[in-house]
């Protein structure tokens, strides 16, 4: 029996926003397996692992180093090519890493991609601290269980990860997890701050309505979907008044209303860019 060596591909997202800023960093792997095969016609070791892990997205359940299991945030996930890259979202910034798989063993590359956010979630930057050293340069070996993921590196980090669910456009709630006041110019997404965490989401309806909260108030407004866009009608919202770094969350968001936004969904992850304005990176709600 032989080897076939097998390189990763590049993601195309989570997460400057996982799909804001992962988008233009690398390219989204196309799902298939390896061609190629041994004589007897049973495939390699490795093109067999490559079939389970490549075209999907891997959500980061977890890392465990040191005998401390740290869960992640959500948004955190890495997706495997062909094209000898790898690419994802540490829970907070996004990144890029050469890859390639040896049998049930990959070897990554430093992530010589990487956004440089600053997240304030309690725990998001200790979290990406861990699973960047767990990936970022490292080789690991590799077990693959129908949907689960897990890979074991020779430094003695443990990340399990779930093949990721994708989520429907419509009656999902959308949680809002970074955003960008000039998305259409390339400008690098931010998360949002503490104080919004968990308190900005959208909702669509096949009635042809979104609605949600903005931070502060709640926000509902017609919603026209087309072929990638969607038309904003006005926003109708409460008259709450709440601290400045809502109402400044809140300012940004409603600058996605009265117009059109491009919208890509992938996964659990959707994003929306506006052609001269503001732009959001959103994850399902588990």
């Amino acid at each position: 029996m032989h080897t076939q060596r097998l390189n990763l591909s590049a993601l195309s997202p989570r997460v400057g926003l996982s799909a804001l800023a992962v988008t233009g960093l690398l390219a989204t792997a196309a799902c298939g397996s390896e061609s190629g095969s041994d004589k007897s016609g049973s495939g390699s070791v490795g093109t067999r692992q490559a079939t389970g892990i490549t075209g999907k997205q891997w959500n980061v359940e977890s890392v465990t180093a040191d005998g401390k299991t740290r869960d992640a945030p959500a948004g955190a996930h890495i997706e495997f090519g062909k094209d000898g890259k790898v690419g994802g979202n540490y829970g907070c910034n996004s990144f890029g890493a050469t890859a390639e798989i040896k049998g049930d063993t990959i070897k990554i590359g430093d992530d010589a991609i990487k956004t440089k956010k600053a997240c304030t979630a309690e725990g998001a930057m200790d979290f990406e601290s861990q699973l960047g050293g767990a990936i970022s340069g490292s080789t690991a070996k590799v077990v693959v269980d129908d949907d689960k993921l897990t890979l074991t590196t020779e430094d003695g980090y443990t990340v399990n990860l779930t093949a990721d669910k994708p989520a429907e456009l419509y009656g999902t709630q959308w949680n809002v997890t970074a955003m960008k006041k000039g998305a259409a110019k390339g400008e690098s997404g931010v998360a949002l701050a503490s104080e919004a965490e968990g308190k900005v989401h959208l909702t669509f309806d096949k009635d042809g309505t979104v609605r949600g909260q903005l931070g502060c108030n709640k926000v509902t407004a017609k919603a026209t979907v087309g072929d990638g866009t969607i038309t904003l009608g006005a926003p109708g919202t409460t008259r709450k008044m709440c601290s400045a770094s809502l109402m400044d969350t809140e300012k940004t968001l409603l600058k996605l209303f009265g117009g059109t936004v491009k919208y890509q969904l992938k996964g659990s992850t959707l994003t929306l860019t506006s052609e001269n304005g503001p732009g959001v990176e959103a994850v399902a709600a588990k």
